[in-house]
């Protein structure tokens, strides 16, 4: 499982002209997942990405309450060493990633945090207005 988790100001995510997901003040966690991945890598995930000392003041969303922004996002499995056209060999396929994008969620909320999702196999817009910009890549 790979996230990429970027502090924000505000992010969102429409789908259709409808705002399916929005925080303000928290993270933006782009979620990838492979073909070994497990409900505890999941988990493991969820308590990496809430326990993040990322914030302001090197706090944590746990510390602070912010809210958590989950998109998920296959491309971050994407392998484009050879040529110019990516291969997305290393990312699990939807039916198998979905599942395991919903257990990283309900983690988090079982911990505690506010989470807003998007919204699998759809054309998303994600907006976000980064703050730092503090961007961290947890690879697992």
């Amino acid at each position: 499982m790979r996230a990429v988790v970027q502090t924000v100001d505000r992010a969102s995510v429409t789908v259709d002209g409808e705002v399916v997901g929005a925080v303000r003040d928290g993270l933006l966690v782009l979620l990838g997942v492979t073909h070994t991945d497990t409900p505890e890598t999941a988990r493991t995930m969820a308590r990496k990405v809430y326990e993040l000392r990322i914030l302001d003041d090197e706090r944590s969303a746990a510390e602070v309450a912010a809210p958590i922004l989950v998109v998920s996002q296959f491309t971050l499995y994407g392998d484009a060493r050879k040529g110019r056209r990516p291969t997305w060999t290393a990312a699990a396929p939807a039916d198998v990633a979905e599942p395991l994008v919903d257990e990283m969620v309900r983690a988090l909320r079982e911990r505690g945090a506010a989470v807003e999702t998007g919204r699998f196999r759809t054309h998303m817009l994600v907006e976000s207005v980064n703050v730092g910009p503090r961007t961290i890549l947890l690879d697992l």
